[in-house]
């Protein structure tokens, strides 16, 4: 039985997901076909498509799984109705999935920001007509920091990357 959540789906559904960031590290996105991932996995097509609709549909997935994870990193933070400034939570995050990080940003997903950060909160406590401008000088900056911190392997510890955020950031 193929139900949605089993293991065995869920170890096929990884091993194409890392099969397709395997090929993304050497390949464009429309480069890269169903059956060159179903090939180095040695599955079939019905086996892919049981899972994605297509490349497409795959990168999409690995979007929305990266997002819930970061979401959840900020769960305790949302219930409370606030936006998090532990950045640490982020970068340990980001150094023990790294792939996924690359991955993120070699499919351009760099315009949806990786931190959850709710607008109306903001609004409603800093009370900025220009709260939108903030996000997106805040958004681009922390998502460019993230991008040459992966280009670089992590060198720097995801505490001094804190330290890196904390002072150029002061609210």
């Amino acid at each position: 039985m193929n139900t949605k959540n089993n293991s065995r789906r869920q170890k096929t559904r990884n091993k194409i997901m890392g099969e397709f960031m395997n090929l993304l590290e050497v390949k464009d996105l429309n480069k890269i076909t169903v059956s060159e991932i179903c090939k180095n996995c040695n599955i079939n097509r019905s086996t892919f498509y049981a899972n994605f609709l297509d490349v497409y549909d795959l990168a999409d997935k690995i979007r929305e799984m990266m997002h819930s994870e970061v979401e959840q990193l900020y769960e305790a933070e949302r219930s409370l109705g606030y936006n998090s400034q532990d950045y640490l939570k982020l970068f340990n995050h980001i150094k023990e999935h790294q792939e996924l990080y690359n991955t993120y940003f070699k499919l351009g997903f760099e315009s949806e920001p990786i931190t959850y950060y709710d607008e109306a909160l903001a609004k409603s406590h800093f009370n900025d007509k220009h709260i939108k401008y903030h996000i997106e000088f805040f958004r681009c900056g922390l998502n460019n920091i993230i991008k040459m911190w992966l280009e670089s392997g992590c060198k720097e510890s995801p505490e001094e990357m804190k330290e890196i955020i904390d002072s150029e950031y002061c609210g």
